[in-house]
This record gives structure tokens, C-alpha cells and sequence, in this order.
């Protein structure tokens, strides 16, 4: 097999579930997403009464292990979560690490761990189970459908939809996005209608293209792993099965066919 390790795309020293990314190959960890996740602890007392697949009728704050309804003695300052702007107080006292789910966001099951500092916007839709890193911003009609493990700083946007997928820190994917059994690493930024394709029109698993000849994955559904800082412009598409290696960029409007993608690539 040709060697396509995964320190070759991602730096993940500072990743608090790097050793979900400990494995030698760069996709082991989505094979390994799903038994990693149910292993996991989640703030289940919190969020099981309230996720039952209704919109929230108010908005609700997350401080130091408890939960409580945004009522008249709370104010919120909607700043942007992923520079630490979302600011929360109670009775004139700051409230440091507050996280906000907005009233008509939608949570369904309580397998659902949020960090420090998270907003969830109205109009959102979270699956469990979900872990979401400190200071992340979930916008408005985002579509998270289970099996999401998203790092600190990144941003889900408007009407983006992740399924079974990985983010690194700071990974980007603010709006009109699809990203499925794919992989962002740090400092990803995904332009606006980015797809990551991840299922074959025919049968068997998704193989990778390399110099030294197709590989197969083990996976039917393989989307994209973007190495660090790798950017895609607007409208752009990976085909299933794609490897970008980091700080490359895909320039809008093109479909990156499947295979491993050396590092500073410039896809056209």
C-alpha cells in the first residue's frame, strides 16, 4: 500500500482526540468514528429531557455543568463564538465559558457533548451523537446528522450539512456545504457550496488513485480528507475517495477527481 499516513495531512499534536488519528493510514479514523463516539461521555442529564426532536421554545445557556433558560435576568452579547465574543451574563455578572443553544434550534437524542463558549444558532439541527469543541459557531440551518466530532474554533454554517465526519481545529465550513465521511483539517475553509462527495454511482468500496495504482479503502462511503489549511473555492466538488494533501487550494467551480493530492497542490 502506498504510504499515505495520517501526519501527512494533519498536524494533530494539539487535537484533543488525536489518538482517534493515531492509526498509520489517514482514513482509519472514520472507520473507527463510530465505536470511538459511543465510548464517549456526554452531557446526557443535561440534554435528554429537551432533545426530543421539538425546536426550543427559549434559548438556553450551559455554565459550569448545569443548564438554565435565558430568562430576564440573562443577556447575551451575540459576538462571534470563535474569537471568544459570545458574552453571557446573569444578574449583571459575567457568566466566563457560557455556551448558547438558541431558542428553534432542534436537538434529537442526549448523546450530545458541547465545550466552552459554544453558540448554536436557531434553526439548527443536531443528531446525536455530536461532540462540539470549545468556541465552535453552529449557524443557522445547519444540518448535523450523528456521528459528528467537531474541534475547537471551527464553524458549521448555513445550511450545511456533515454527516459521519471529522474536524480539526479551526475548520470552516460556513455556508451551503456538504461534507460526508470526510475529514477538515486545521485551518480547512471550505468556500460556499462545497460538496464532498462520498458514494460511488457503482458498487464496491471507494478506491484511491495513487502513482502506485488504485487502493481500496475498506469503505463503501469515503468522502475527502483536506489537509491543514487547504482551501476550496465556491461551487467546488471532490469526488468520493479524494486526499488533498495541506495548504492546497481548489480553485472554484472544479471537481477534484479521486486520489491522493500531494501537499501545496493547485487544483484547477
Amino acid at each position: 500500500m502506498p504510504n499515505l499516513p495520517t501526519d501527512l495531512f494533519f498536524d494533530t499534536a494539539a487535537y484533543a482526540h488525536r489518538d482517534l488519528l493515531a492509526a498509520d493510514t489517514a482514513w482509519t479514523a472514520l472507520k473507527s468514528l463510530q465505536s470511538y463516539m459511543d465510548a464517549q461521555t456526554y452531557q446526557r442529564t443535561l440534554f435528554g429531557p429537551g432533545a426530543d426532536g421539538r425546536p426550543l421554545t427559549h434559548h438556553l445557556v450551559l455554565f459550569n455543568g448545569s443548564i438554565m433558560a435565558a430568562d430576564d435576568t440573562v443577556s447575551i452579547d451575540f459576538g462571534d463564538a470563535t474569537k471568544g465574543r459570545l458574552v453571557v451574563q446573569r444578574h449583571g455578572e459575567p457568566l466566563p465559558g457560557a455556551s448558547v443553544i438558541m431558542a428553534g434550534a432542534v436537538l434529537v437524542g442526549a448523546d450530545i457533548r458541547l465545550g466552552q463558549g459554544v453558540l448554536v444558532e436557531s434553526g439548527a439541527f443536531l443528531k446525536a451523537p455530536l461532540i462540539v469543541g470549545d468556541r465552535t459557531e453552529i449557524r443557522q440551518g445547519a444540518y448535523l446528522r450523528g456521528y459528528c466530532l467537531i474541534g475547537e474554533r471551527c464553524v458549521v454554517g448555513h445550511t450545511t450539512e456533515i454527516k459521519h465526519s471529522i474536524f480539526l481545529d479551526d475548520a470552516k465550513a460556513g455556508h451551503f456545504a456538504y461534507i460526508g465521511d470526510s475529514i477538515l483539517g486545521n485551518r480547512v475553509n471550505l468556500g460556499a457550496g462545497t460538496k464532498l462527495a462520498n458514494f460511488r454511482f457503482l458498487p464496491g468500496n471507494v478506491r484511491i488513485k495513487t502513482t502506485d495504482g488504485p487502493v481500496d479503502s475498506g469503505l463503501r462511503k469515503l468522502g475527502a480528507l483536506l489537509g491543514d489549511e487547504t482551501q476550496t473555492g465556491c461551487n467546488s466538488v471532490t469526488s468520493p475517495g479524494t486526499l488533498i494533501g495541506p495548504r492546497s487550494l481548489v480553485m472554484p467551480n472544479v471537481t477534484v477527481p479521486s486520489g491522493a493530492h500531494p501537499a501545496k497542490s493547485i487544483l484547477r
